[in-house]
C-alpha cells in the first residue's frame, strides 16, 4: 500500500498516533543516525594471538557466545579495528557462511572484535529504537524474509552484503510497545540464561569438590595440620565427614596418597566397549537416540545438544543408560582435542539409547566399590587426561586405542567416602537437568510468542 512507502522518519513522528506501527527504510535510519549497521574486521593471520579481546566469527555464535575455541585481537592493536568492537545492545547476525544465527551483545557479555562472517545493528538513538526489541525483531518473520531473498544470489556460501541489509526495511511499534515486548521476551531469555550460568556453578562446584577431595586431599591435609578436628566443620567438610578421611599420606607409586587408599590398575576397575559403527543414512530425525562425539564438551561434561538419532541395526552392547559414563575416542576438526574427556549419559533421551563409535563406553566392574561420577571426574582432571590421551596416535584423525584405558593406575578411596561423593554429583546432575527441561519449556513458548508479538499480532 502506498502508506507503507517509508518516509523520513521525523516526518512520520509528526504523524503517527500513539498506536501506530510504522516501516521504514533501513537506510533512512541510517542516514538519521537512529541505527548502525557493520561488518567485521578483515584481520591477517599475523595480527591474531592467543590474549587480547576474542575475534569472533560465525562458529562462535550458537546460542549465545561460545569463545573458548576463539582466536584473539591483541588489546593494543584495537585502535586498528575502529567500530568493529562490541557494545552491549548490539545485535549480531551471522551473515556469511551459515547464514541467520544471531546473539544479543549483553553487559555481561565479553568484549570482542567482530570478523567479516558477521555483522551487527546497532541503535544508535534508544529514543526511537530499543536494542532488545531490535533483537528479536531481527529473529522474526520480517527480517528472515528479506535476508533470504538475497542470501542465495551468489554460486558460493550464503552471504547478506551490509549492502543487503541497509537496503532493508523494518517495521517498528512505538517506543512503549517496543520495551513491552522486550521485557517479555528478555524476561523468558534472562530465566534461560540465568539456568544456563546456574548449570555452570554446579558443574564447578561438583570439580571442585572433586579436586580438593581425591586430587589435593585437602581434608587430609586440614587433619595433619591440626586445622580440622572430632566433631568441627570445615567449609565444604561438614563434621559427620570426619572419620572418612585418613589423618595422614603415606608414599605410593602414583606419590603421596591417604593412608587406606589402594593403588589400583584402571583395567581392573572397569569394562570399556566401543561404541555403534554406523552408516550416514542411518540417521533421521527419529528413532533411537544416539550419543556421539558431539555429546561432548572439551573439557568434559555432557552437552545436550549434540544427540542424533538412528534407525538401523544395532547390537546390545552398542547400548547405553542413563548414569552410564561415555569417553571421546576421537579428536574433532583440528583445533577441538576431545579425545580422553567423558560425561555422564542424562535421563533426558530415556531409559535407553546408542552411543557411537567414536565414543567408549566405560562401566565399573563393580559399581558398589567405584562409581561412574567418581571415574568420570578422575578422567576429566588434567592429569589423568593428559596421561590418556597421550596414547592417541593417527595421521588425519587421531584416535585413542582402547589399551590406553589398561595402562594408567589409579588411587581409589574407600567405598563410603565414594559414595558420600557420588550423590553430591548425581544431585549436580539432576539439578542440570530439571534447568535444561526448564529453559526448553520456555525457549518453546519464547519462540511461539516472537513471531507474534514483533509482528504485531499480539498487541502489548
Amino acid at each position: 500500500m502506498a502508506e507503507q512507502e517509508c518516509v523520513p522518519v521525523l516526518d512520520r513522528a509528526k504523524r503517527k498516533t500513539a498506536d501506530e506501527w510504522h516501516k521504514y527504510d533501513v537506510s533512512t535510519l541510517i542516514r538519521e543516525k537512529i541505527l548502525v549497521i557493520g561488518d567485521g574486521y578483515r584481520a591477517k593471520n599475523s595480527e591474531l594471538s592467543r590474549e587480547g579481546l576474542p575475534f569472533a566469527r560465525a562458529g562462535n555464535i550458537k546460542n549465545g557466545f561460545q569463545f573458548s575455541d576463539a582466536d584473539h585481537f591483541p588489546e593494543d592493536q584495537l585502535h586498528r579495528v575502529g567500530e568493529k568492537i562490541s557494545r552491549p545492545g548490539d545485535t549480531v547476525f551471522t551473515s556469511k557462511g551459515t547464514v541467520g544465527r544471531f546473539a544479543y551483545v549483553t553487559g555481561n557479555t565479553p568484549s570482542f572484535v567482530y570478523s567479516p562472517q558477521l555483522s551487527f545493528w546497532r541503535s544508535a538513538n534508544t529514543n526511537v529504537i530499543e536494542p532488545r526489541f531490535l533483537h528479536y525483531w531481527m529473529g522474526g518473520g520480517e527480517f528472515y524474509s528479506q535476508f533470504k531473498s538475497v542470501a542465495g544470489q551468489t554460486d558460493m556460501a550464503e552471504y547478506v552484503s551490509l549492502r543487503d541489509q541497509r537496503r532493508m526495511q523494518i517495521t517498528l511499534p512505538p517506543l512503549p510497545e517496543q520495551r513491552a515486548i522486550a521485557h517479555i521476551l528478555g524476561t523468558l531469555d534472562d530465566k534461560i540464561e540465568l539456568n544456563r550460568r546456574m548449570n555452570e556453578t554446579l558443574e564447578e562446584m561438583a570439580r571442585a569438590l572433586f579436586k580438593s577431595w581425591f586430587v589435593d586431599f585437602d581434608p587430609v591435609r586440614a587433619k595433619m595440620e591440626g586445622r580440622w578436628r572430632r566433631g568441627e566443620s570445615l567449609p565444604g567438610l561438614p563434621a559427620d565427614l570426619y572419620d572418612l578421611f585418613p589423618d595422614r599420606l603415606v608414599p605410593s607409586e602414583l606419590g603421596d596418597i591417604p593412608k587406606g587408599w589402594e593403588v589400583k590398575p584402571f583395567e581392573g576397575c572397569v569394562d570399556v566397549e566401543r561404541g555403534l559403527s554406523y552408516k550416514g543414512s542411518g540417521l533421521s530425525t527419529t528413532g533411537m537416540p544416539m550419543h556421539n562425539l558431539n555429546s561432548i564438551y572439551e573439557g568434559g561434561g555432557y552437552k545436550n545438544d549434540g544427540i542424533k538419532y538412528y534407525k538401523g541395526d544395532y547390537q546390545a552392547r552398542h547400548l547405553t543408560r542413563p548414569g552410564d559414563l561415555l569417553l571421546a575416542n576421537t579428536e574433532q576438526g583440528h583445533d577441538r582435542l576431545l579425545i580422553g574427556f567423558a560425561a555422564i549419559v542424562p535421563e533426558q533421551y530415556g531409559n535407553i539409547g546408542l552411543f557411537s563409535h567414536h565414543l567408549y563406553k566405560v562401566r565399573p566392574k563393580n559399581p558398589l566399590a567405584i562409581t561412574s561420577d567418581f571415574l568420570c571426574q578422575l578422567l576429566n582432571t588434567y592429569a589423568m587426561h593428559e596421561t590418556i590421551s597421550g596414547f592417541a596416535t593417527g595421521t588425519t584423525v587421531n584416535m585413542l586405542p582402547v589399551d590406553a584405558l589398561r595402562i594408567p593406575s589409579i588411587a581409589v578411596p574407600h567405598t563410603e567416602l565414594m559414595t558420600r561423593y557420588s550423590r553430591v554429583a548425581e544431585e549436580v546432575r539432576n539439578r542440570q537437568q530439571r534447568a535444561l527441561a526448564e529453559s526448553r519449556t520456555l525457549a518453546t513458548k519464547r519462540e511461539a510468542l516472537l513471531p507474534k508479538l514483533v509482528s504485531g499480532e499480539f498487541r502489548v
